[in-house]
């Protein structure tokens, strides 16, 4: 029984949270990527402030690792589904849900830019709150084939998960309580998120 309590302190909490944490993150992140109501990027930011006060190596390189390839496998998923509705006579629900989220302004400058820029419009769009689903749907609309999309959307997952991850840092190192950053992480996030909902109804009240 000697090994088996050595082996119980061997386990430490630090390396438990890890063994939890970046399966959870994965998950929520590919989730979220599909159903675009979980709010991903302060997942990642919340992520890398507990990883950047842990003590184990890499930590914030295996939240990077996880929350863009997930982000990427999320993204691949949608766009696949989208595409088998749009070449199926009656849809799909997934093909509806992306339309849903794309308002004919927004979806209308979206293809403009697309037709414009190409694969440097899909960097941005997952940079931009709420710019993914226009892109998306723009692509599709322009028929780009799944290879296509996928070498686009790769450099725009790494993009975004560096950029959330970088806020998450910037509160984590404000603060001593991993908790305090998690906190302003978040803050930042949904701040971020919400300005250019409310930039455009200050340019349509004015």
């Amino acid at each position: 029984m000697t090994w088996l309590a050595e082996a119980s302190r061997a386990v430490t909490p630090e390396s438990t949270q890890q063994v939890v944490g970046y399966p959870s993150l994965f998950l929520l992140v590919l989730i979220g990527a599909l159903v675009p109501v979980v709010p991903t990027g302060a997942l990642v930011s919340s992520a890398a402030v507990v990883a950047f006060h842990r003590t184990a190596p890499f930590s914030l390189a295996l939240v990077f690792v996880t929350a863009s390839l997930a982000a990427f496998l999320g993204d691949a998923a949608l766009y696949w589904l989208g595409r088998r509705g749009m070449r199926s006579k009656n849809g799909s629900r997934w093909l509806e849900a992306i339309r849903s989220r794309a308002p004919e302004e927004r979806l209308a400058q979206a293809r403009r830019k697309l037709a414009e820029h190409g694969v440097a419009v899909l960097v941005l769009s997952r940079l931009v709150p709420a710019g993914r689903i226009p892109v998306m749907l723009a692509c599709l609309m322009a028929e780009w084939p799944l290879r296509r999309f996928a070498r686009g959307n790769l450099p725009a997952c790494l993009a975004w998960a560096a950029t959330y991850q970088v806020i998450g840092i910037l509160g984590g190192s404000l603060f001593a309580e991993p908790w305090e950053g998690v906190v302003v992480a978040v803050l930042l996030t949904v701040v971020i998120s919400a300005a250019p909902g409310v930039w455009r109804r200050v340019r349509a009240a004015g």
